[in-house]
């Protein structure tokens, strides 16, 4: 069974190794230079950050979030994991806290801005550059709530 808990130091290792093997299977899009570039500075930043991660029975990380606030920054899951539904539980879990959360995603991922929309996050604007000022567009997006079905009264 999955399960959520914080990250700590002991987690670094397995954070990187997480990112990487997502990136490699879905950040095709990246030019090497870009790539070594985006490398080096999660590997500065990642092992230490405050994340979500879904966890195994085993306690191994299989998937990892980062927020900021009611932002999700990072989203990341094991490509041996991907359609287990780890992802979904990792959102759902930030969804308890933030209803009205927001994310970015890479307009050349387009798997995940499918992921997002399937889960009721909308697109809400476009920027041409990703946060670092690389030619990487990024499409933001926000959860919007579907309207719970009320009984009509006459």
């Amino acid at each position: 069974m999955i399960r959520i808990r914080k990250s700590t130091q002991a987690d670094g290792a397995r954070v990187l190794d997480i990112w990487r093997n997502a990136v490699d299977a879905t950040h095709h899009f990246l030019n090497d230079d870009d790539r070594r570039a985006i490398e080096s500075e999660v590997v500065a930043f990642l092992p230490g950050a405050p994340l979500d991660l879904a966890v195994d029975d085993t306690d191994r990380a299989i998937g990892f979030m980062l927020l900021d606030g009611s932002h999700m920054e990072a989203l990341f899951v094991d490509p041996a994991h991907h359609g287990a539904g780890v992802g979904r539980l990792l959102v759902e879990d930030a969804l308890k806290r933030h209803p009205d959360l927001s994310t970015d995603v890479n307009e050349q991922n387009e798997s995940a801005a499918g992921f997002y929309e399937r889960l009721g996050f909308e697109r809400t604007g476009r920027s041409a550059l990703d946060g670092q000022g690389r030619a990487y567009p990024l499409i933001h997006l926000r959860y919007r709530a579907k309207p719970s079905s009320s009984p009509q009264h006459a």
